[in-house]
């Protein structure tokens, strides 16, 4: 007998029609002449019943053969069914296994964190997992629509490069036929010439940061999204950064509901920042009000993980931290007109716990600031000329930010650590599978 062969995601076009669909044994239970097999095929999740009484014994044979995470192709009736798994049910007629498994490594037992890791190519297989990838999937979709959407053009910034950031205590170094170069610690150096050309632009691929660093928001290999823009003052950066966010966690809880349910993530918690405007706070009146709740912390410090913490737990939304003192940021930021001990820099910090997860500023549009400023922080005057050039051949004001995919992905997925936010973590300790 002919059938189409579906995902399980099409099920609801074919009720009452046979099928066959192809995928993997996720579970399996037996009850007296019945076989439950949990089939899942990337796409869902799907319960196929098999009947002894009304299957040959052959079909009955190959069900009782099959083991967790064996491929098959079943074919049966799909019918509704309230109670399983996706509001469907397959009532089978064919079982065709294709690879029966050995006895699988992750069992139903509870599993040591790194023991998780090291089988982190068969840990994707989970429900808890595979609804993560599907809702990373989803916002980077939307990250890129977002700007398609706005007429932004897309530049992939190079991963090798001459020169860093932001110093290069925390870039990975490699040699580069005779030279030394470093692992791309951000894409934005590379961005702000082709927003001379362009516009408005942006990047978004994989960045480095060889920090030895083992908190839960930190990864030494993440990716990253930056647009930068030209003639974009500070307050529209804060807006932009707003509006970006606000419109990527809508998108997020109306296409990724089953996933964020599979995750059990209360969505109350996420539905506010939805709603614009964000909250926004000095700096200093940061600190001030970090002070009054007990946190051990003077201006001109950086805020730490449980500064942003508590800064951020007053709020139901991203809250806008603006105008840090410029010298514990980075040389190229523009310094604040009416302060210029601060620059013109934008943290959002996520609620919940989830700290900084976008980072940006107005640009210094000086090449006289700049040249000062690269001095400063003792950096190769030679491997930045090409980015001086920008300042020398029409110097325009521009403004940019980046924001990290695993933390914000951990923040809308509610997950404790942002290693289960990307297919294949890197750590300072983890480089295998």
């Amino acid at each position: 007998m002919e059938r189409p062969v579906i995902t399980i995601s099409q099920l609801a076009e074919h009720t009452g029609q046979e099928v066959s669909v192809r995928g993997w044994v996720y579970n399996w239970r037996k009850k007296g002449k019945l076989r439950f097999i949990v089939l899942r095929d990337g796409f869902g999740y799907l319960q196929c019943v098999v009947f002894r009484p009304e299957v040959d014994e052959a079909v009955w044979e190959n069900a009782v053969s099959l083991t967790q995470e064996s491929s098959l192709t079943i074919s049966g009736l799909v019918v509704t069914e309230e109670r399983a798994p996706g509001g469907f049910e397959l009532k089978v007629s064919e079982v065709e296994p294709i690879h029966i498994a050995p006895e699988y490594p992750i069992g139903k037992k509870d599993h040591g964190v790194d023991f998780l890791l090291n089988h982190r190519h068969l840990w994707l297989r989970s429900r808890r997992q595979h609804a993560i990838t599907r809702v990373r999937s989803e916002l980077e979709f939307g990250i890129r629509d977002f700007f398609q959407s706005r007429d932004y053009t897309l530049i992939d910034s190079p991963i090798l490069t001459p020169a860093a950031c932001e110093g290069t205590s925390t870039l990975f170094e490699t040699e580069y036929f005779g030279e030394t170069a470093y692992l791309s610690q951000s894409g934005q150096l590379y961005l702000e010439p082709a927003a001379a050309a362009l516009g408005k632009v942006y990047c978004f691929g994989p960045t480095f940061r060889a920090e030895k660093s083992k908190t839960r928001r930190h990864l030494t290999e993440f990716w990253m999204v930056e647009p930068e823009v030209a003639w974009l003052r500070f307050d529209g950066l804060l807006d932009l950064a707003e509006e970006f966010l606000s419109e990527l966690v809508s998108r997020i809880l109306d296409r990724c509901s089953e996933d964020l349910k599979r995750l059990e993530r209360d969505t109350s918690k996420l539905e506010p920042s939805t709603s614009r405007p964000y909250p926004r706070i000095d700096y200093g009146d940061a600190i001030t009000k970090l002070q009054e709740l007990g946190q051990e912390v003077e201006f001109g410090d950086d805020l730490g993980a449980e500064d942003e913490t508590v800064l951020a737990n007053h709020f139901d939304r991203p809250v806008l931290v603006t105008r840090y003192p410029a010298e514990i940021k980075a040389f190229y930021m523009q310094p604040d007109p009416e302060d210029p001990s601060r620059a013109l820099a934008l943290d959002v910090l996520a609620p919940e716990g989830y700290g900084e997860i976008i980072g940006g500023s107005e640009r210094s549009d000086s090449l006289e600031h700049l040249e000062r400023k690269i001095a400063e922080h003792d950096l190769p005057r030679e491997a930045f000329e090409w980015y001086l050039d920008v300042r020398r051949y029409g110097s325009f004001p521009h403004s940019g930010f980046g924001m990290g995919i695993e933390r914000c992905v951990a923040w809308l997925c509610g997950i404790h650590h942002a290693r289960e936010a990307i297919p294949y973590p890197r750590t300072l300790n983890r480089l295998y599978p």
